[in-house]
């Protein structure tokens, strides 16, 4: 475990204990750019901001917003992980960190093929469509790539590689335009977990509202999966019809993998993303 995992399960046992829920067999599920935390026996998943705000400085504000959405489309009866109503599921912020309680659920070793996951993300997006449009269009991308632009020099970037960036972006803009709903914001296939009940999207702090191209581009560009042939099984737009979108999408990974490789392994800190 590393030190900024250990870190983020002692504040989540910190809270959860607090509230009432005993946790004496805390488990790490995942350490990345935040670690999710079992905390064992209860059926609680904490999910704390460790490398998050290296890109988002109030990482409560993000985290909010997925606790407000999971709620609206779980009460909805929409395909996703609800926030736990063991205790409050957050946001809540201990030892200087930012963290978000959730309901544990089982999860089975199976990945979705193309047309499973094209179809759960378009059984999401009608839920999705039904919810008030509020806020900038795709703020997470581009307020994530304006942070990135100016920080990044401290990571090893290079002026030239951020200014390169900068320029794109503003080309990009112009492009990014359409019909506007709420979206997953980061729909791709390590988001939707195979469940004894069915499929279950999770992790939408990444969520903002904007043309659901966006949210085609995230699968289209998976790794996971053959996004095309996701597409395809839907009847989803071209690559030449996504071509702005999926431009965006490839920066906003790049400025990413910046953060989980170089701060992640330079800073030492849990709480400096």
């Amino acid at each position: 475990m590393t030190g900024r995992a250990a870190r983020a399960v002692a504040a989540a046992v910190a809270v959860a204990t607090a509230s009432g829920v005993r946790c004496g067999a805390p488990r790490v599920l995942h350490d990345g750019v935040n670690a999710v935390v079992h905390l064992a026996p209860a059926p609680v998943v904490a999910r704390v901001a460790t490398l998050t705000p290296l890109l988002r400085p109030d990482p409560a504000r993000p985290f909010g917003r997925e606790v407000a959405l999971a709620a609206a489309l779980a009460a909805a009866g929409a395909a996703v992980v609800p926030p736990s109503d063991l205790l409050p599921p957050g946001p809540h912020r201990h030892d200087g960190l930012t963290l978000t309680f959730w309901t544990h659920v089982a999860v089975l070793p199976r990945t979705p093929t193309p047309a499973e996951a094209a179809a759960e993300l378009t059984a999401l997006h009608r839920h999705l469509a039904a919810l008030p449009v509020t806020g900038s269009p795709l703020d997470t991308p581009l307020d994530d790539l304006a942070v990135w632009t100016d920080r990044s020099g401290a990571w090893g970037v290079s002026p030239a590689v951020r200014a390169r960036t900068a320029e794109e972006l503003d080309e990009l803009r112009p492009r990014l335009g359409g019909p506007a709903q709420v979206l997953h914001g980061d729909a791709h296939p390590g988001n939707l977990l195979a469940t004894p009940d069915g499929w279950r999207w999770t992790d939408l702090e990444d969520t903002c509202t904007g043309p659901a191209a966006w949210d085609l581009a995230c699968l289209r560009l998976t790794s996971r999966l053959d996004g095309r042939a996701a597409l395809d099984a839907v009847g989803g737009p071209s690559d030449a019809e996504l071509a702005p979108w999926l431009e965006l999408r490839r920066l906003h990974a790049r400025a990413w993998t910046t953060v989980v490789a170089g701060p992640a392994q330079t800073s030492g800190s849990a709480g400096s993303r």
